[in-house]
């Protein structure tokens, strides 16, 4: 074969092979997320119309290697892009978290939660944890973009007390309905007797935790991915005593927001009574999901 011969075929091949990258990249990026790549491309092909047979070898082989680098790159930014569109469904953006409207209506938990407490509860306290977190997110947002963090360690514990508040309360109204209480069914049900003992040992041992958090807080039943089993932990305030690497399925708000209006001090009749509406449903929901992460165990 000769040289001539040698170029025009190396040639064709590079062509070939270009064809298919920009067809396959042109029909997945755009200007708007792929500029730097899309003028790339557009480069190599105004550079290829003016191959001819006898451009050196060298030179060839070195244009065949920086599209091999562009092809991965590609790549790469495809399945960046394919990520993103997977996860944009449910990502709120920074400083965007909103109330989420209760599933019931405000008198649906009667007479064991008062329609009083619920618009109280909901409407002020909650309301007031998703605005202090998207303040939070939005001062800390700001810091990156000036580089002045003198404030962080402020944002950063505004941030832990309004977002634990919103999320533990965005659990805490689903894991409650008018047609709850009972018992859990068979597979959430197993795992309680398995970790617990009984589901009375498991219920005791929730409400005595609940009954007992210092101040206001939390009790919240977890799945520990780490160690494979239930947990009950407690919660001061929102964020502090708890216990990081696990899942929340049931919580119970011990806030004096949540039932002085109705209880008074009477926190351990406001836990009697809450377990006549624990939507075990959502719990054992919830279970299922998290149950299906499988972490090395230490």
């Amino acid at each position: 074969m000769t040289h001539q011969g040698s170029n025009r075929e190396y040639i064709e091949e590079v062509r070939q092979w270009f064809l298919e990258i920009d067809k396959l990249f042109k029909n997945q990026l755009n200007e708007n997320n792929s500029p730097r790549l899309l003028e790339k491309i557009n480069e190599f092909s105004i550079l290829l119309e003016s191959l001819d047979d006898n451009m050196d070898l060298e030179l060839l082989s070195r244009l065949k290697s920086n599209m091999e680098s562009l092809y991965n790159e590609g790549l790469l930014m495809m399945s960046e892009q394919s990520i993103d569109r997977q996860t944009d469904y449910r990502r709120v953006k920074i400083g965007e978290h909103t109330l989420p409207p209760l599933p019931y209506n405000y008198d649906a938990l009667e007479p064991y939660i008062s329609e009083e407490i619920m618009k109280l509860h909901h409407d002020k306290h909650h309301k007031s944890y998703v605005e202090g977190l998207n303040k939070a997110e939005k001062m800390m947002q700001k810091a990156r973009e000036t580089g002045d963090f003198e404030l962080i360690k402020h944002w950063e514990r505004e941030a832990a007390f309004h977002g634990s508040g919103h999320y533990l309360h965005t659990i805490f109204w689903n894991v409650m309905s008018p047609e709850g209480g009972g018992m859990p069914s068979r597979y959430l049900l197993t795992q309680i007797n398995k970790d617990f003992g009984s589901f009375d040992r498991f219920k005791k041992h929730f409400s005595e935790a609940a009954n007992k958090v210092e101040g206001v807080g939390w009790a919240i039943l977890v799945w520990a991915p780490r160690s494979g089993r239930l947990e009950i932990l407690q919660a001061e305030r929102h964020q502090f005593m708890t216990q990081w690497d696990t899942i929340p399925l049931l919580v119970l708000d011990v806030w004096e927001h949540a039932y002085y209006l109705q209880y008074k001090n009477r926190r351990e009749e406001y836990v009697n009574n809450w377990w006549n509406i624990v939507n075990w449903k959502e719990v054992e929901h919830r279970f299922q999901q998290a149950s299906k992460l499988n972490w090395k165990e230490y």
